[in-house]
């Protein structure tokens, strides 16, 4: 019985398909409101202990930068004395500034009136500031004394600029009130040190608050009206202070309860649908959602492939807030940001601002309805700052209420389009102005309706001398094409060439200038034209306004584009009658001196005799000296101009005395040649003597550079094999002192060895022999050290700069420098460079400085001056001390000398000073030395 009662109650739901669906969807909807519930309850709670502990954080850090701004207050009050004077204000105050970094300033006031400041520097505008009468310190100064307690003010504006605290303790000395002791925090310090800036500012903010008058007053930027948002705050007393900590987003918790309520409920009414009709029609059902799960499964990966695989940027938009809801990996990928970082932006925050007020416009057309789609090119700013431009196309997505909640935005990138766009630009005020500015005669012509006539006259592609022969016979033809040009601008420079003043006139005057020479040079033009040419070149004669006849040389060009019409050709007509005319008085010298310079060797020239102005110069002067006989004669103190600075004025002088006594020239000279090589001459000159005068002077300059480099490189090799050899002798010298006294020793020491009848001798011996071979050791590793220097040919130099190389010197010897209290003064600025060897020079600075500490003065500290300064073009770099000194006149000759020593100390090896020398030498430079025994020495290193 039961279990029929049992099968009836369930055939009774099975018979009521929409009471169930409906007490599933009531079931389902209440577990998932209590659901959403709890997870409300956690997030608050976890939010609260989250925001309670950043609060929590930042007040004990002001707390604790507050003591330790009190300790340093009474630390300072401390070290006013029985008479009211500070005592040390300015070292006590460094100490205390360094061991609490917090302070930018320290102050002690007297009587209310601020005396004492630390650091002074930017501080000035606060020295005589009675803090007691100030409107905006005086409240809080009387508390403070009134309390007898530190109060700390602000923040304010200081009177030195800028928002600070002030920290004020007060002072009283046998009950009487003396002043203050006070420090000065920045705000933005303040801040800082509390931890506020270091907070995730993407989730809350902090406000800062003071009450004064009764009114709050807030000291960091209001962000928003934040009473609606959640919010947390603590009071300081110590400065009456106030600090909240905001929830960022108003509310920000029930979109994540609010979504997945919604979510739920809408699967607890899917439930139940989906119940009520898989109990009404299962097998329909069941065939229905196996079509749909294709159908939809098909059009996901459809649209997951359409949207992630785009060639353009497309997301999902929030038309109301702006937010992307969704965005493809292009869309991401041109902005340089990841989707995870792109679903916390809205459109608005990567716009440039000087289109946003235009998208912001169209948007809101597109939300009203007013429009479906709209499209616009507009910057964005991408992750890194830069800016891209993008054709971004919107379309409303709508729901059933016909309102646009969300968009779909798509963007392309068209940066090179618009890179292209401001080139074009750029390019065509570059030819406006190249053209119009140009002194060079252009104008811009039309041609298309000349290329017309010819080719309805059939000439395009004819025999030049057909072409020709029929111009010649149809004047009228030739005039016609004339007239047909059209000239659409000119430059300033054409109007100067006719001698008009406008375009408009010399279109009204161009038939009168075209004169008979003019005509036979335009049938060569058109000519060209018939041919295909793009451009012609040709030298002809144009009359001006004026009548006047100039010589000009006329070529013009298609500009690219107009290729087939001819539209726009370019033409330059160059004024060159005054280069025709020097050009026949060249061709009439050349004539006149042909055969002179076809029987010389060299450059063949003349000029006069007053200000040696040359009159002609032979072309071999382009093949020695590299300037054309034109460049040459174009100047008349060309020759003067280019001779070499130290040979100019001995040369001109010579010149002028060999003209007054009527002799001939033979002398050797330096000239600068077109590339800037010196080129070394030899000139012979005669004097061309004319009715008792002289009138001119005629010679031939050889090129003797060869001849001179010879004789250079000879001496070179001179001076490097004496010097080799003197350097050779010497170290044969030093070699068979030092080895046939190490050898000898040895020799010594075996036959004792031999000799020795006890085990004790032979031991004693050993010890003394390898005493002496560890000295020989160190010799042979000398003497290699010098065999190294003197091989060195060719070191490398390089750029070196000074004050880096002596500062890593420094370094090294750091534990010498302090431990001896040495004191190094270097005049050496960050900008000198010297072309040196690395190592060398470290070398040596290691050398010279060590040795300065090595023999300092017993009864004063050692002090090392470095300076550089110029003798004779050379760079010298000068190191001195104060130690024991040299005495030059007994050490000499041997103070830069192998194994010499000059001072009792036990570790001097003569060896330091030897290498020193023999790099410097090998750098090319010298050494020298000034000293002065107990007084101190000078060391001073030459540097080409």
């Amino acid at each position: 019985m039961s279990k029929k009662k049992h099968n009836k109650f369930i055939r009774w739901f099975i018979d009521k398909p929409r009471t169930m669906g409906f007490m599933t969807f009531l079931i389902l909807s209440c577990l998932t409101g209590f659901i959403v519930w709890q997870q409300y309850q956690l997030i608050k709670e976890d939010e609260q202990r989250e925001m309670n502990t950043i609060l929590h954080f930042v007040r004990q850090n002001i707390h604790q930068s507050l003591k330790n701004c009190y300790t340093s207050t009474l630390t300072l009050a401390l070290t006013i004395n029985d008479k009211g004077v500070p005592e040390n204000f300015d070292s006590v105050s460094k100490k205390l500034i360094e061991t609490n970094t917090n302070i930018s300033a320290i102050l002690l006031i007297p009587n209310g009136i601020i005396k004492y400041i630390y650091p002074l520097k930017g501080n000035e505008a606060s020295l005589e500031l009675n803090v007691l009468t100030a409107p905006h310190q005086k409240k809080e100064s009387l508390k403070s004394i009134k309390t007898q307690k530190m109060y700390f003010d602000g923040p304010l504006k200081l009177k030195q600029g800028g928002m600070g605290i002030i920290g004020r303790f007060p002072v009283f000395e046998n009950n009487k009130f003396w002043g203050f002791s006070a420090i000065i925090i920045t705000l933005e310090t303040f801040l800082e040190t509390s931890g506020i800036t270091d907070i995730d500012d993407s989730k809350y903010y902090f406000q800062f608050s003071k009450f004064d008058n009764e009114k709050e007053i807030f000291y960091l930027p209001i962000r928003t009206e934040f009473s609606k948002n959640y919010t947390i705050s603590t009071s300081i007393p110590d400065g009456n202070w106030k600090l909240y900590l905001i929830s960022k987003h108003e509310n920000y918790l029930y979109p994540q309860i609010l979504i997945p309520g919604i979510i739920g409920v809408f699967f607890a009414a899917l439930f139940g649908v989906l119940l009520f009709i898989v109990l009404k029609i299962p097998k329909e059902l069941l065939s229905l959602v196996n079509t749909q799960a294709i159908k939809l499964l098909n059009s996901e990966i459809k649209f997951e492939a359409i949207f992630d695989q785009a060639p353009v940027g497309i997301a999902h938009i929030n038309s109301l807030t702006g937010n992307f809801i969704e965005i493809n990996n292009q869309y991401c990928q041109l902005l340089g940001y990841s989707e995870k970082e792109m679903k916390h932006l809205n459109f608005q925050s990567v716009t440039h601002p000087d289109d946003l007020e235009q998208d912001l416009i169209k948007l809101e057309k597109l939300r009203n309805g007013e429009i479906t789609e709209y499209s616009v090119e507009k910057r964005y700013f991408t992750k890194s700052g830069t800016i891209l431009w993008v054709n971004l196309t919107v379309s409303a997505l709508y729901k059933k209420n016909k309102i646009a909640s969300t968009n779909i935005a798509i963007i392309e990138d068209i940066s090179i389009k618009k890179e292209a766009e401001q080139l074009i630009k750029k390019s065509e005020d570059r030819f406006k102005s190249l053209f119009l500015d140009s002194p060079l005669p252009l104008r811009e012509e039309d041609f298309l309706d000349v290329k017309k006539y010819l080719e309805e006259l059939n000439l395009f592609g004819e025999n030049k001398e057909k072409v020709t022969e029929y111009f010649n016979n149809n004047p009228a033809v030739v005039d016609k094409c004339h007239s047909l040009i059209k000239v659409i601008n000119v430059n300033k420079a054409n109007l100067l060439l006719y001698k008009v003043s406008s375009l408009e006139e010399l279109i009204s005057i161009k038939g009168e200038l075209f004169n008979m020479k003019s005509r036979e040079d335009f049938i060569k033009n058109l000519v060209s034209i018939t041919q295909y040419n793009k451009q012609f070149i040709i030298e002809t004669v144009i009359k001006d306004s004026e009548g006047k006849l100039r010589d000009i040389n006329l070529r013009w060009n298609v500009i690219r584009g107009y290729e087939k019409t001819f539209e726009r050709i370019i033409v330059s007509t160059q004024d060159i009658t005054d280069r025709k005319y020097s050009e026949k008085i060249i061709i009439d010298s050349q004539q006149r001196i042909k055969s002179l310079i076809n029987t010389i060797d060299g450059i063949v020239w003349e000029c006069g005799v007053t200000d040696l102005t040359f009159k002609f110069i032979s072309q071999k002067v382009e093949n020695i000296l590299g300037y054309t006989p034109e460049e040459w004669l174009k100047s008349p103190t060309f020759w003067s101009d280019h001779l070499y600075l130290e040979d100019s004025e001995w040369v001109q002088n010579y010149c002028t005395i060999q003209i007054n006594d009527k002799a001939d020239l033979d002398f050797e000279y330096r000239m600068v040649a077109k590339n800037g090589d010196v080129v070394w001459l030899r000139d012979i000159a005669n004097v061309v003597i004319e009715n008792g005068k002289v009138a001119r002077l005629q010679g031939i300059m050889i090129d003797i550079t060869k001849t001179k480099e010879a004789e250079k490189e000879l001496k070179s090799s001179f001076t490097l094999v004496t010097e080799q050899n003197k350097r050779l002798l010497n170290f044969s010298y030093i070699v068979s002192h030092n080895l046939r006294s190490h050898t000898s020793n040895i020799t010594s020491i075996i036959g004792l060895i031999t000799s020795s009848e006890s085990e004790e001798e032979r031991a004693e011996m050993m010890e003394l022999l390898k005493t002496v071979s560890s000295s020989l050791n160190e010799t042979m590793l000398h003497l290699n050290e010098v065999v190294n220097i003197s091989t060195n040919i060719g070191l490398v130099s390089e750029p070196l700069n000074l004050k880096q190389y002596i500062q890593i010197t420094q370094n090294v010897l750091s534990e010498q420098i302090m431990a001896h209290e040495v004191t190094i003064i270097s005049a050496i600025s960050d900008q000198i460079m010297i072309n040196y060897n690395p190592a060398y020079l470290e070398s040596i600075l290691y050398n010279i400085i060590s040795n300065s500490i090595r023999y300092r003065h017993p009864s004063r500290k050692p002090i090392i001056k470095i300076t550089l300064v110029i003798e004779n073009e050379m760079k010298v770099l000068q190191i001195s001390d104060n130690g024991i000194g040299i005495d030059l006149v007994k050490n000499a000759d041997k103070i830069f000398g192998m194994y010499k020593t000059f001072t009792p100390n036990s570790d001097s090896k003569g060896i330091g000073l030897f290498i020193t020398k023999n790099k410097i030498d090998a750098m090319g430079g010298n050494i020298t030395v000034e000293s002065e025994p107990d007084i101190g020495t000078t060391f001073k290193i030459y540097i080409q």
